[in-house]
Formats: structure tokens, C-alpha cells, sequence
């Protein structure tokens, strides 16, 4: 199979090293002085370094050529740029099946990645690879489990059956809106975890954020028409987990310094790397009060992202709420 890997920031580099190993893959980046310094280094010095490129990884940064007789395009941008690659492949007349990587809810819009795709494309095939995965062990070929949804099961399962290697197992589903909101509500609540164990809270309190905000995840998922049963899998619970206890994640690692005191303009700036769960934990408020659905630890990070709470009184707002029913 022919692959365009459209994006050359970490996850869509580690990708594309995991997929060179089987198919035709060619990686694509928008900036051709990145393109340059890749092949002169033969890795991505800048968003994944240490891990050399396969031989058969052709690097471009002209779109035509990286799209060209492609049979699958993997959208790798943050979700800030989702939507000016599609209007590419629109612009381009490129009707050629694809899938995307990023998590999150549209900044100012609010819609997650499927509603940006449907504005701009209409109906077509397509999908979102999601699931508990680090770019750093999936491109050292660490074993890495993850799942493909779309609309066409069929689509989905097929793109599994073919992408699938022998350190990378891939499920098959057609609940797009429960794997699209679990890979960026989880980003929320990684920030939340973060601040909890920044501030050395303990893992009761971890434990206790984890399982809530996964009762958060499942009440705003289902009022978007997910179902429930995708967040207890890979999407959900498992991107949660990971991304919450792992120090690879840049949204825990988010959390991690607001508890120093940092300021947030300080923290993305020393990142390097997009955290989606920042201007996802705005998008996703605005969204769950449209719908008149309680998130209190989302509030809470929006509360100490905005500065207009600091993370330990945040904390106490969280622990003084009236007491109910766990279900509710």
C-alpha cells in the first residue's frame, strides 16, 4: 500500500517510521527547510529525535508529489490544522480515503474532527485513528494497540487488517463521535492529573480524578451521541490511563507545571510540542453548558488555565462539592 503521511510533528513521524516498515510511505511537512534538515539527519531532529528514518521513507514538501497514487492519506496535524489540510485534498481534487490523528475540539467552533471534515468535504471515507500511544515507543516499535472508527465499518476494518504490524494491533469500530471525544476529553483530565500529582496530592486523589473523569468523558460522549461502551475501551480508558499517568504526555506534563505556579503562556512555550487538552478544556466547557452537562474537573482546569483559581483552591472547590449518588 501507498501511504501519504501529511504531517511531520511526532506522532505523524512515528507513524510513518512504523508504517515505512510494510508500505510505500512518503512523510509530508508544509515548512521544506524541515524536509531539508530530515534528510540531512535522517530523523526528525526537531519533534521526534533519536529515531532514524527507514530507508524506504521518501520526505517532501510538495503536497502533489506526497499525495500522488496514494491509496490511503494519514492526516497527521494538530487539530489546529485539520481543517486547512482537507481543503487542500479539496483544492486538489484528491479523493483518496483518509484518516487523522488529531484529538480535540475545534477552536472557537467546537466541533470535533468528523464535523470539521463533513463541513469542508461533505460525506466521504474516511476516519480517525485513536488509542493509548506515545510517538517515542510506537516509532521504537514497542508494542502499541490503538483503533481505527468511521462511519463505514467495512473502511475501518479493512485500513486495520492493512496497517497492522507485528508490534502494532489495530481494532476496528464505527462509534466515531465516542473515540473522537475520549481522545480529547482524556487530554482535559491528563492536566487535572497533572496538577494533582504536582502537587504531590497522592494516588488516592489520582485514582479518584481518573475514575471521575471518566465518568465525565462518558456523560458529555453520550449526550453527543457516542456510546457508552467505547469509553471503557480503547478510546477512552485506555487513552485516559495513559495519558494520565504517563510522562511521555505533554497534557499531564501541562499540569504538572501549572502546580509549580508557572504561568500558561511560559508552559506551551517551553513545551515545544501542541498540548490539544488546553484550548480543548475551553471548547469542551462552552459545549457540556450548551448541553446543560456538569463537569466539574473540567471547570476546574478551565479555572486554573484562566488563572481565575489557583490549582489548591481548585482542589478544595472539587472536595467541597455537595455530596450524591456516584452515578450521577
Amino acid at each position: 500500500m501507498r501511504i501519504a503521511v501529511l504531517g511531520a510533528g511526532a506522532w505523524g513521524t512515528a507513524l510513518a517510521i512504523a508504517f515505512a516498515h510494510r508500505h510505500s510511505v512518503a512523510l509530508w511537512a508544509r515548512d521544506p527547510e524541515q524536509v531539508t534538515a530530515m534528510r540531512v539527519a535522517g530523523e526528525n531532529s526537531r519533534y521526534l529525535p533519536g529515531h532514524r528514518f527507514p530507508a524506504s521513507l521518501a520526505l517532501a514538501a510538495d503536497f502533489a508529489l506526497a499525495t500522488d497514487g496514494a491509496d490511503l492519506v494519514l492526516i497527521a496535524a494538530p487539530l489546529a490544522g485539520l481543517r486547512t489540510t482537507v481543503q487542500h485534498l479539496r483544492d486538489a481534487r484528491i479523493g483518496t480515503p483518509f484518516l487523522w490523528v488529531c484529538k480535540g475540539l475545534e477552536r472557537d467552533t467546537g466541533l470535533l474532527p468528523h464535523q470539521v471534515v463533513r463541513e469542508v468535504l461533505g460525506e466521504c471515507l474516511c476516519g480517525v485513528l485513536t488509542g493509548p500511544s506515545f510517538a517515542d515507543e510506537t516509532a521504537r516499535n514497542l508494542p502499541t494497540v490503538v483503533t481505527i472508527a468511521s462511519t463505514d465499518a467495512g473502511f475501518a476494518l479493512r485500513c486495520a487488517e492493512s496497517l497492522r504490524g507485528p508490534r502494532l494491533r489495530i481494532y476496528a469500530g464505527d462509534d466515531v463521535v465516542g473515540a473522537e471525544v475520549g481522545g480529547a476529553v482524556k487530554n482535559v483530565m491528563a492536566i487535572a492529573t497533572g496538577v494533582c500529582d504536582g502537587l504531590g496530592l497522592g494516588m488516592n486523589a489520582r485514582a479518584a480524578l481518573l475514575t471521575r473523569g471518566l465518568h465525565e468523558i462518558t456523560r458529555f460522549g453520550k449526550a453527543l451521541g457516542g456510546r457508552a461502551d467505547t469509553f471503557m475501551g480503547l478510546s477512552g480508558m485506555g487513552d485516559l490511563i495513559l495519558t494520565c499517568t504517563g510522562d511521555l504526555s505533554r497534557n499531564r506534563r501541562v499540569g504538572l507545571l501549572l502546580a509549580t505556579g508557572k504561568p500558561l503562556d511560559q508552559i506551551t512555550d517551553e513545551l515545544g510540542h501542541v498540548a490539544e487538552g488546553v484550548p480543548a478544556a475551553r471548547e469542551v466547557q462552552r459545549r457540556a453548558a450548551a448541553l446543560g452537562i456538569k463537569m466539574p474537573i473540567t471547570d476546574w482546569v478551565c479555572a486554573v488555565l484562566d488563572g481565575s483559581m489557583t490549582p489548591i483552591e481548585g482542589v478544595a472547590a472539587l472536595m467541597a462539592r455537595d455530596i450524591g449518588f456516584e452515578d450521577h
